[in-house]
């Protein structure tokens, strides 16, 4: 036995009525009723006077009931351009964290769509979340510090980021729609979404995997579904249709706007257009002409629709596009949509009713695309009626719009339970300064909160029912962040070295606000930490408080007129392992120092280094005898004081330099370093010689030279 199905499309210019019988699945159209607002009761898609559209609806149920008798309950949609679409990112830290489970995703998911809520409420003075039902989201992706990934499952890192894009239905468009339908003494027999109910007629389930964009083009606004994987992921509208293209016929040729809407619908049927512009003159023109005066209309509402669609299908075009609905009848407008989308001209197509299977109709209704939503409501409303879904969470009741599987994340939206709810809080952590560098230490991670549904583990993807009772046991705050020195230095600072057969244990000399600490000293919030650790063979001197060897390895150097004078064969030799090393060089655990005592330099050395002559000497031969001649020919001065030669200079010291003897060696020199003298009683000549060779008193002597002088006896008389 059939069964007839009373539908209401309620749009922003008019209102369709429409009578289906359904017979075991096959459904014949028996009427449609098509009556314009009188007055603007409708704005994109929301009733903004329900008295207004009451009335109209009333009409066109008394001119249906004169046909098909008593009508008292109605399936109606809600519109695609009311419902409201945002975008929302949410980024986490996941530092020391397990590795993500499908829960933990589902849980970020979540609170990626409180945020897309939260986001959609910021310029709604009055609104509350509880204003809004969230209808499908899609995630666009999810990222892992900062770079893009497939999935966060059993992933691990610093940072984990989502975005999703989510679309909400306003409350009070269901409530008005509701209000309307009571005033006409109607009851809402099932509610759709006019999305919903398109795709459910023209897109099968087993074609819903694929990714489809459906748009509904209608007067004032598009409507655009998206489907991928068996669902509708994304919902957009753009304010702009087919009255965009009723505006450019009516500026260019002068027209009265239903005049244009008359002419536009001539381009269908007519090769020649028949135009009364306002100063009531009528002129044939031929229809490519009108098409040219169109065309930038046309491809505005493509770039308007493509862009819509490439934004809800994360930048890339769908495999398919299906148009629908008055506006879609538009010329050239499937082609301009596969410019901007880039398919080609057999991916988009206008469907109208006759791609509905199962379905037949009087012949005095036309197979037009702008019915098929209204036979869609019908169907839909018949086969998958949205119903409210009544259940509780943590004894509060909670009634859900059923527009989809529903889960447990669904009535945590509607029961207003935040995502961080989910998780218990994590420990405070401890904020400290180390080295001028500031370092958090976090606090344990919270554990995540139980969920059951009817006493069974469950999770925020476990489908539910009406009547369910869903529990929320908040899970355990993490414990508060301990730590000690030891946690922020790390052990590689210990250091054992060996300094000249000595074995060294070296720790990092440290402080805590100041006083000196170990490493097992316990940290507390905002601690300022310095700590010094031997890297180099410097700082092990200092840290086994070496300073007399250290102050051994500072380089020699002396100051000479006021400048410094460095002698590095003065300072001690230094060696790691075996090898020559310098105070710089790094040290690692387990070296071996060794070095050479520095000793002072006497004032000789440094003379000899500085190429000085402190002492002029010669050996020559005298009568026989070796004799050395020496004389001062510079005194040298430290410190402002004279010193011998044989004297130590310390490091750092001012040495002076002031010539005294630089006279030649002469003959008559060798007198005051020999004992030879001229006898007494000798009576006679002598006869001086150098080298075998007449000399004289005043002559020029050198080393080695062989003096004499030969004496002569005067004869006795």
């Amino acid at each position: 036995m059939s069964s007839k199905l009373f539908a209401l499309d309620i749009g922003t210019r008019s209102v369709v009525g429409i009578i289906l019988a359904e017979d075991n699945d096959h459904f014949h159209v028996e009427d449609i009723l098509v009556k314009e607002h009188k007055e603007r009761a409708m704005v994109d898609g929301q009733i903004h006077n329900v008295m207004y559209v009451a009335d109209l609806i009333n009409e066109i149920k008394h001119e249906l009931e004169e046909k098909h008798g008593p009508l008292t309950k109605v399936s109606v949609a809600a519109a695609g351009r009311s419902l409201k679409t945002e975008q929302a990112s949410v980024t986490i830290n996941i530092r020391n964290r397990p590795i993500f489970t499908e829960e933990d995703i589902s849980r970020l998911e979540l609170q990626a769509v409180q945020q897309a809520q939260q986001q959609l409420l910021q310029h709604k003075d009055d609104a509350k979340i509880s204003h809004y039902y969230c209808v499908g989201y899609s995630v666009l992706y999810y990222r892992l510090d900062g770079e893009e990934i497939g999935s966060l499952l059993d992933q691990q890192g610093d940072e984990a980021q989502i975005e999703v894009i989510a679309t909400f239905l306003p409350r009070v468009v269901v409530e008005s729609l509701i209000a309307a339908l009571k005033r006409a003494d109607l009851e809402m027999d099932a509610l759709t979404l006019e999305p919903i109910a398109a795709i459910n007629v023209l897109i099968p389930p087993t074609m819903r995997r694929l990714n489809v964009a459906l748009v509904d083009i209608g007067a004032g606004t598009s409507d655009i579904a998206i489907t991928d994987k068996s669902t509708v992921v994304a919902y957009g509208m753009v304010p702009t249709a087919g009255d965009e293209i009723t505006e450019a016929l009516s500026d260019h040729y002068l027209l009265d706007f239903p005049v244009a809407e008359q002419a536009k619908r001539q381009l269908q049927t007519e090769e020649e257009i028949l135009i009364q512009d306002i100063l009531g003159f009528d002129q044939y023109y031929p229809k490519e002409e009108v098409l040219q005066a169109i065309d930038p209309a046309v491809k505005q509402l493509a770039k308007a629709i493509g862009e819509e669609i490439l934004r809800l299908n994360n930048q890339s075009a769908p495999k398919a596009v299906m148009l629908v609905g008055g506006g879609s009848l538009t010329p050239k407008l499937t082609t301009e949509l596969g410019l901007i989308l880039n398919l080609p001209a057999n991916r988009i197509a206008v469907r109208g009713i006759d791609a509905i299977q199962n379905l037949t109709k009087e012949d005095h209704i036309k197979a037009s695309p702008e019915l098929v939503t209204p036979i869609g409501i019908a169907i839909a409303a018949k086969k998958t009626p949205i119903q409210y879904m009544s259940l509780t969470v943590n004894e509060q009741v909670v009634r859900l719009f059923e527009l989809k599987e529903m889960t447990v994340a669904d009535a945590f939206l509607a029961a207003n339970i935040r995502a961080k709810q989910l998780y218990g809080k994590p420990g405070h952590g401890l904020s400290v300064n180390v080295n001028g560098q500031d370092i958090f230490i976090p606090g344990g991670h919270g554990q995540p909160a139980e969920i059951l549904v009817n006493g069974h583990q469950a999770s925020t993807k476990t489908m539910i029912k009406t009547g369910d009772a869903i529990q929320l046991i908040e899970g355990q705050d993490g414990q508060q962040a301990n730590a000690t020195v030891r946690d922020i230095v790390d052990d590689a600072a210990i250091k054992t070295v060996t300094i000249q057969e000595t074995k060294y244990v070296i720790e990092p000399q440290i402080t805590v606000n100041g006083s000196l600490a170990s490493l097992n000293s316990a940290l507390n919030d905002r601690d300022v930490v310095m700590f010094e650790i031997a890297e180099t063979v410097e700082d092990v001197f200092k840290l086994t408080n070496n300073w007399a060897l250290l102050k051994q390895f500072e380089s020699f150097y002396i100051q000479v007129d006021g400048k410094p004078l460095y002698l590095p064969d003065f300072s001690a030799h230094l060696m790691i392992n075996g090898k020559p090393s310098k105070m710089s060089y790094a040290v690692q655990d387990g070296d071996v120092l060794t070095f050479q005592q520095q000793t002072y330099p006497s004032v000789q050395r440094i003379a000899d280094q500085m190429s000085v002559l402190l002492e002029d000497k010669i050996i020559i031969h005298f009568q026989n005898e070796v004799v050395e001649l020496k004389k001062m020919a510079n005194e040298v001065l430290v410190n402002q004081v004279v010193v011998s030669p044989h004297s130590t200079v310390p490091n750092g010291a001012a040495i002076s330099f002031k010539e005294k003897d630089r006279s030649r060696w002469i003959y008559q020199d060798v007198f005051r370093f020999s004992n030879w003298q001229l006898p007494t009683t000798f009576k006679g000549n002598f006869t001086i010689l150098r080298n075998g060779q007449p000399a004289s008193f005043d002559m020029e002597i050198f080393g080695g030279d062989k003096l004499e002088i030969l004496l002569e006896k005067a004869p006795i008389s």
